[in-house]
């Protein structure tokens, strides 16, 4: 399972990097204004910044819902680093975009996933990658984790090669569940994927340890 950030925090991207299990990096425009990252020329040079940190893909995601927009955008984003993935939404000019980028190698995201039907399409476009949100399926009552299932069966039925990016991750037993049910990828906050460390017997058998070594010196 590919282990991606999702975030526009460059300090947090490093502190991922320096754990040396980082794959790749996704944003949208919502965590690059969090960040306080806007204007087209500001989130341009972010990206940039972003793909010098981290060798795999990084999501960038278009502004634009028409699906001449979203190709100029995309286009554009494409040219910034072999690393870029373009991000569009599922949606009608989504899925036509997606199918123009696959045709001329461009790599792609479908983001917004809320349905096997949709990610179905994704693939059927051609799509690099799709993003399922699993957390904001959690949060309507709906179980998320079935969803990455769906997906998962209907891929392998027809052998999509398009990859399962499990997002809106929120917690580490969503990476647990989800690398179970076989997603390809998960993208979370910095907090979810450190918490596959912590284990209290961990730290209570290192304590005793570091005790017992004391003891003999």
């Amino acid at each position: 399972m590919k282990f991606f950030i999702d975030t526009a925090n460059l300090e947090q991207i490093k502190e991922a990097q320096a754990l040396g299990i980082l794959d790749g990096v996704t944003t949208n425009p919502s965590l690059m204004a969090k960040e306080g990252v806007t204007g087209a020329a500001n989130i341009i040079n972010h990206y940039k910044e972003i793909c010098e940190l981290v060798e795999g893909d990084v999501s960038a995601e278009v502004i634009a819902t028409d699906f001449d927009g979203m190709v100029k955008e995309g286009e554009a984003l494409a040219a910034l680093n072999p690393q870029i993935v373009v991000k569009v939404p599922m949606i009608k000019d989504g899925i036509k975009a997606c199918k123009y980028f696959s045709s001329k190698g461009i790599k792609t995201n479908v983001t917004l996933v809320f349905s096997a039907g949709q990610a179905l399409l994704a693939a059927k476009a051609g799509a690099t990658y799709v993003s399922p949100f699993i957390g904001r399926l959690d949060d309507i009552s709906t179980d998320g984790l079935n969803l990455i299932a769906e997906i998962r069966l209907i891929y392998d039925n027809y052998g999509f090669e398009t990859q399962i990016l499990a997002a809106s991750v929120r917690h580490t037993m969503h990476i647990i569940d989800c690398a179970k049910l076989g997603a390809d990828v998960m993208t979370g906050p910095l907090s979810a994927i450190e918490g596959l460390l912590r284990h209290p017997l961990t730290d209570s058998g290192l304590a005793q340890f570091l005790a017992d070594y004391q003891k003999g010196n």
